[in-house]
């Protein structure tokens, strides 16, 4: 054979007990190079370009949506599924991962997982907005947790000690190292950003941190055309963080986005009070290239208390960001994948300056949004057990309502396709 390089991949099935095994293609690659022939093994991860194994061809997103199918149960249930779904979706572009006043100060941090990735955020000593792989480089223990404010970051195990700029200060008990270079070991950057009060992380290996992080012009390629219209609408700085609430959901992380994107069409059912308080016949949606935008005017109410105000603006950022703004208050919801069948999410909540000290108000208003919240985890819930029933294939949407759900899926398939 002549020389050089002559390659083939052939698909094969590996019989193994593990059900991982069972769902995840292999391959062997037969390679000739100047003559001599040698066999690799490996795994071939799903994709589009792999048409025979791939689950993203189960939905189609040139149907138009009066005739599409929503994606089938195992877009809700696949263990692998769910795997490419962390390589193709959420660590590749910028992921919202918190607020800016949690590290409004120098030496404030705060740390975060998505799927495997654990990550620091923090200011450092200049001012600078810093991110981190939040793993020591010497034996892999996890750094910090939490949040708070700190000069250093020491490791538990073995007390390696990292400075808010990343480099390694300290490592104790070295002696008779070689090859070793203190300025290889520091912890591994991330690329940050911030838009208004929010920051954002790139997981994405390809992508290098910039020098200037915090000043990163992410508005387009985070929002598209829809951040003028955002900032139009009230979603800016200029609100006080007031708290935090976090709940665990035994659902998948696209069935809380899927009810969120169904156009109002369950809150006369499921939220009767929240209905109450909205003119749902104003329900309006806009869609953009990766955001979609609900509105709704709102009701009168029977008292002084009026949380919701006079227009409602419901936008959601794929894949996992929401931003509700609606009379004095803007609260976020950061839906984090915990695996297939359960997710968290985070609600931030902030309020107009004026009124951070009326106690009685802000305790009422987060009784009626914990209320809600507590009826969409039951509809959640009861959702992800109704897509693991072997009765439910798949659905349809209700065009005139469900467009922002059908736009939010064809992003996915776009993403698990790149």
């Amino acid at each position: 054979m002549a020389s050089g390089c002559i390659a083939a991949t052939i698909p094969f099935s590996v019989h193994r007990r593990e059900p991982s095994a069972l769902s995840t293609p292999r391959y062997c690659r037969l390679q000739f190079t100047n003559g001599m022939h040698r066999l690799r093994l490996g795994v071939l991860p799903l994709s589009c370009g792999n048409a025979s194994f791939s689950l993203t061809r189960e939905f189609n997103p040139d149907i138009p949506i009066e005739e599409a199918q929503t994606p089938p149960t195992s877009w809700y249930t696949d263990p692998s599924f769910y795997s490419l779904e962390l390589s193709r979706v959420f660590y590749r572009g910028w992921q919202a991962v918190g607020y800016t006043e949690q590290v409004n100060e120098p030496r404030q941090f705060f740390t975060g997982r998505l799927g495997n990735i654990e990550y620091v955020v923090c200011r450092d000593d200049s001012g600078k907005i810093q991110a981190f792989h939040n793993v020591c480089r010497h034996h892999a223990s996890v750094l910090a947790s939490g949040s708070g404010k700190r000069t250093c970051f020491v490791c538990p195990y073995h007390g390696w000690t990292y400075g808010l700029d990343g480099a390694l200060l300290k490592a104790t008990r070295l002696t008779g190292i070689q090859k070793f270079e203190v300025n290889e070991m520091g912890l591994i950057p991330l690329k940050v950003a911030i838009w208004g009060p929010f920051v954002l992380l790139n997981f994405d290996a390809a992508v290098s941190p910039e020098h200037e992080s915090e000043t990163v012009p992410v508005g387009n390629e985070w929002l598209g055309s829809s951040s003028e219209i955002l900032i139009a609408n009230g979603i800016d700085s200029s609100l006080s963080y007031v708290c935090r609430r976090e709940y665990t959901i035994e659902c998948n992380w696209k069935v809380f986005c899927d009810n969120y994107l169904d156009g109002g069409y369950h809150v006369p059912f499921a939220h009767k009070s929240l209905a109450s308080d909205l003119k749902l016949e104003t329900y309006s949606t806009e869609i953009f290239e990766r955001v979609s935008i609900q509105q709704c005017l709102g009701g009168t109410t029977e008292d002084e208390f009026d949380r919701l105000g006079s227009k409602a603006t419901y936008a959601f950022v794929f894949p996992n960001f929401m931003i509700n703004r609606y009379g004095p208050w803007m609260d976020t919801n950061l839906v984090v994948p915990l695996g297939p069948r359960k997710c968290q999410v985070i609600f931030d909540y902030f309020l107009d300056t004026s009124l951070k000290g009326d106690n009685e108000f802000i305790e009422r208003s987060l009784e009626d949004s914990e209320r809600v919240q507590m009826e969409d985890m039951s509809l959640c819930e009861g959702v992800q057990r109704g897509l693991e029933s072997p009765a439910y294939v798949c659905g349809r949407y209700a065009p005139s309502v469900e467009k922002p759900m059908h736009h939010f899926h064809c992003l996915l398939h776009q993403n698990l396709c790149l």
